[in-house]
């Protein structure tokens, strides 16, 4: 795909044997995640074990921070001088940026794949292909769009910040969830070394590391947390029912997916918390 930047795995030796200690070993996953994950590099790193890349699953949600973190600091700096509009297309641009839109490209090969009506072996292929299909370009807008519209309707309320900075936390929590809990669909890929070396310890710890950000901002932070992780697994389910088993484009879908849906709680908050009296 255009946005990897030609990664490819090494041998289970990359941790450079026994010298090499466990905070350096966390540091080194933890960089691995947000260099995969995001345009922002800390040194050059083109050859990556598939038990390094099982590793770095866990830091998933502390990458979502980084980039929550940016967004929310851009937003709270930026509310006074740019118009309204323009500063929520800012913010939707400026994550592509962050991402290289990675999770955006996944999103899009699976709208053409899941919505091809074609057998399963055959959307497998359609999604590997790299030529963008009709159903890319209307899920791909309708991301835009959406997240948008969101953002503009957030920005004139006091919770635009939240909002902002724990979008991606969550939705990195269930790209977790979806690559550590439903089958991979596919024999190779750089998301089976994700599934192959990231079990259950990875999934406790991510959740552990949400809910740790979580817990200081409130009661719609804790609702947009759960509502994140039901989503999750309603969307394996689905995605593995269609396919067989996820992808890693799979994974992008469901990380764009619940990014929306932290959006929509944050917006919708007085309904929800007048509902759950």
């Amino acid at each position: 795909m255009w946005w990897l930047p030609h990664w490819s795995l090494a041998e289970p030796d990359f941790f450079d044997g026994g010298w090499c200690t466990a905070r350096r070993m966390r540091m080194k996953s933890f960089v691995t995640a947000l260099q995969f994950l995001t345009r922002i590099n800390f040194y050059h790193q083109n050859v990556v074990s598939a038990e390094e890349f099982g590793q770095s699953v866990k830091f998933f949600p502390l990458v979502g921070a980084v980039i929550g973190l940016v967004l929310a600091g851009f937003g709270y700096l930026a509310l006074g001088y740019f118009p309204i509009h323009v500063l929520a297309a800012s913010l939707v641009v400026l994550e592509l940026v962050l991402t290289g839109g990675i999770h955006s490209d996944g999103l899009m090969d699976t709208m053409d794949g899941v919505f091809s009506g074609r057998p399963r072996e055959r959307m497998l292929e359609i999604m590997k292909d790299s030529r963008v299909g009709a159903n890319a370009v209307m899920g791909f807008g309708a991301l835009l769009l959406l997240k948008w519209s969101l953002i503009l309707d957030l920005l004139s309320t006091g919770v635009i910040a939240a909002a902002l900075f724990l979008m991606p936390v969550f939705g990195r929590l269930a790209m977790v969830i979806a690559v550590t809990t439903f089958s991979y669909a596919r024999p190779e890929g750089i998301g089976k070394a994700f599934a192959q070396f990231a079990g259950r310890p990875a999934l406790y710890f991510a959740f552990a590391t949400a809910v740790i950000i979580a817990l200081p901002l409130g009661k719609v932070a804790w609702i947009s947390l759960t509502a994140s992780v039901i989503f999750a697994v309603l969307l394996g389910r689905c995605f593995c029912k269609w396919l067989g088993g996820l992808t890693g484009d799979v994974y992008g879908a469901i990380n764009e997916l619940t990014e929306l849906l932290v959006l929509i709680v944050f917006l919708s908050r007085e309904w929800v918390l007048l509902w759950l009296r």
